[in-house]
């Protein structure tokens, strides 16, 4: 593809400063340099008039981001950055699988007072889940509780938890949790992904209070 004539002239304009200078070869008298170093003292060099050296663009202070405000043990607490700075934050975990390789991901926020459960958790898994089989999860080994998916999308599958105060107290006494899925593509497997409850309670007492339904 040849390059258009809108390339080629901002090309040339762009260059053209300095061309200009590499081009002129008059060599000047010592007149010409004792005046030239007068007239130029306390002027910009010819490459700074005119340029923009930019500005630092700081991460994470835009509106809607989402950064991570501290972690505590294996959970993250995370934001979003609001105008009036009063930003949400939820507690969050990517969950690998025995090989290190990332396969979900758990969040967690706190819900008003007054309703059955006192914090709702959004669980990710990858989308070649069997909906069917739903996810379960035990803490240390304890009783399994079952969630049904919600819906799906390009990210993966959705479960939408409620942990009512009694769950919450299991998973700050645990040690650790695990969270089980079936393959659609081998339903006779399961896969179990253990989810570390090391700073659980530290990152729970910071979370923000969410209503689901605003």
């Amino acid at each position: 593809m040849k390059p258009s004539k809108i390339a080629l002239t901002l090309t040339a304009a762009l260059w053209l400063p300095l061309s200009a200078l590499a081009q002129d070869t008059t060599t000047p008298t010592d007149d010409t340099d004792d005046n030239a170093a007068q007239t130029n003292e306390g002027t910009p060099p010819a490459a700074d008039q005119g340029l923009s050296t930019g500005e630092p663009v700081v991460q994470g202070n835009e509106v809607g981001q989402t950064y991570t405000q501290e972690k505590n043990g294996d959970w993250e607490l995370r934001c979003i950055r609001t105008e009036e700075g009063n930003d949400p934050c939820q507690m969050y975990q990517l969950i690998s699988d025995d090989e290190g390789t990332p396969v979900a991901e758990f969040s967690l926020f706190r819900l008003p007072e007054g309703n059955r459960a006192q914090a709702g958790a959004t669980v990710v898994v990858p989308l070649e889940t069997a909906l069917q089989q739903q996810v379960t999860i035990a803490v240390d080994g304890g009783n399994a509780r079952r969630y049904p998916f919600s819906f799906c999308n390009q990210v993966g599958c959705y479960a939408r938890i409620g942990l009512t105060p009694e769950d919450v107290s299991i998973f700050k006494r645990g040690a650790s949790a695990t969270m089980t899925i079936v393959p659609a593509l081998a339903p006779e497997q399961k896969v179990a992904l253990p989810i570390s409850l090391t700073g659980f309670t530290a990152t729970f007492d910071k979370v923000s209070v969410l209503d689901p339904n605003r």
